[in-house]
């Protein structure tokens, strides 16, 4: 077979910069996301927090809508990715799996003030919402499986009397109202919830539906 062909040195340097353009745009969006909400959030804004031109935005991105929804695509394969990894890594069984799942949300990565709050910002408000359910439903919906998957394994394991799918909305749900409560409370000195707080949580909320797996905190 004949050589690969390689691209030219300054076609792939343009491409690197058009990638870190991008990046460097998504980024400033989130914090201006985080700072003002989806509804609030403006073009202008956006090339401030960046100390680009309106016009950059408008190039990379054609408008206010699909540099949304690249954000938010942005936001949903990081945490997609963040999960998935966490599982792999875990140990073979079902009890490790799924804490490494639910713990997963707290990860350094994803766990920000500035994260948390652009994805509150679409799926909590009106206007963000279909571009969530557009983007996210998928990736919802496979981690809910798995999670529930993984609950009636331990379920059936330890002859517990609970309707795995019902233990999965508690434990998601658990997941979401700790990422809502650190933003809520993201301005305070010493706030309640942080990393550690919530993962102990999680690991109580564990041990409370599969004592036989987890131990207590």
């Amino acid at each position: 077979m004949g050589a690969a062909i390689q691209d030219h040195p300054e076609k792939v340097r343009r491409k690197a910069s058009k990638d870190v353009r991008r990046q460097q745009l998504i980024e400033a969006t989130l914090d201006v996301l985080a700072r003002k909400g989806y509804a609030s959030l403006t073009i202008a804004e956006v090339a401030k927090s960046a100390g680009l031109s309106v016009g950059i935005i408008s190039f990379h991105f054609e408008g206010k809508e699909k540099l949304l929804a690249s954000s938010l695509r942005y936001l949903a394969d990081e945490y997609y990715a963040n999960w998935k990894a966490s599982l792999e890594e875990a140990e073979d069984n079902a009890a490790a799996k799924l804490e490494a799942v639910l713990l997963s949300d707290f990860n350094e990565t994803i766990y920000t003030p500035a994260k948390l709050a652009s994805w509150i910002a679409f799926w909590g408000e009106t206007q963000g919402r279909p571009v969530y359910e557009e983007i996210c439903s998928r990736y919802d919906e496979e981690r809910s499986r798995v999670v529930m998957d993984l609950c009636k394994e331990l379920t059936s394991d330890g002859g517990y009397a609970h309707d795995p799918k019902y233990v999965m909305f508690g434990l998601e749900g658990i997941c979401e109202g700790l990422w809502l409560g650190t933003v809520s409370t993201a301005a305070r000195i010493d706030p309640y919830i942080n990393a550690q707080t919530a993962q102990r949580v999680v690991k109580s909320a564990l041990h409370a539906f599969f004592p036989r797996h987890y131990s207590g905190v």
